[in-house]
């Protein structure tokens, strides 16, 4: 008998493996196929979950001190997640409680990691942790401070944190706004001498750092080159180009 022709291979199909991007997603007639649509109601579903998702403090805290970290808690001015995500402002700046805490000591830190929510706890949770650890085995002889963990918190929170802790750098590790096929991408802010009132052309950002996005060890490679370039050129920002991939690169381990 004959054979029932058979449907020929989506060439398209292959590129799933390269990218969690929306690609090859086929078509029934003119719509989208059954798996298609539930597939994307679920990512809608963990994007949202994401933003309000709470920070297990504690949890970040035990694995902060078990790797031997001195933890501080701090929250910002927005009392509660609505709040939060409907006042921008008030995520920038420290409540009264995380400004009492944080005095300054006898002496100035080389940088200070903030390890905040943001839009993403999910994002904090995950990856905020061995992301600093592989941060700071490549830091040698430099004075760093406590980790602080800060709920309800906007990048430029930072910003005052480091001044209160006289840090000559401060870097957020902060959930970053929920993609479709990334709810848990955690962004890295570096800001030289931070001070309330620093503006987002005074930073240095790193995104997308996961496991299915920029790993851990090329992430931290990138923060360490970008944190010994603003303490060699005094600033950071648009004046810091992240030249870690070519030759110049070759900065003296510290």
């Amino acid at each position: 008998m004959p054979q029932e022709p058979t449907a020929a291979a989506d060439p398209w199909t292959r590129l799933r493996q390269f990218t969690r991007a929306r690609v090859a997603i086929g078509r029934t007639g003119h719509a989208q196929t059954t798996d298609t649509v539930l597939a994307f109601g679920l990512a809608h579903a963990q994007a949202r979950d994401a933003v309000h998702l709470p920070l297990d403090t504690r949890a970040v805290e035990l694995a902060l001190r078990e790797a031997g970290q001195t933890v501080l808690h701090v929250h910002s001015a927005a009392p509660d997640r609505d709040t939060y995500l409907r006042r921008p402002d008030l995520g920038r700046r420290l409540d009264a409680a995380g400004a009492a805490l944080l005095q300054p000591g006898a002496h100035a830190f080389d940088v200070v990691f903030v390890i905040a929510d943001g839009l993403s706890a999910l994002a904090a949770q995950r990856h905020g942790v061995p992301l600093l650890q592989a941060v700071l085995a490549r830091l040698r002889q430099w004075r760093i401070g406590p980790v602080v963990v800060a709920q309800q918190a906007r990048v430029a929170l930072g910003d005052e944190i480091g001044e209160r802790l006289r840090a000559r750098q401060v870097v957020m590790l902060i959930g970053e706004r929920p993609g479709l096929s990334s709810p848990d991408s955690l962004g890295i802010y570096l800001t030289f001498d931070p001070r309330v009132g620093r503006t987002d052309a005074q930073r240095n950002c790193i995104s997308n750092v996961r496991p299915e996005g920029l790993p851990y060890a090329q992430a931290a490679d990138r923060l360490v080159f970008l944190l010994r370039g603003a303490a060699a050129l005094g600033r950071s920002g648009v004046d810091l180009k992240d030249d870690s991939a070519g030759p110049e690169a070759a900065l003296p381990a510290g």
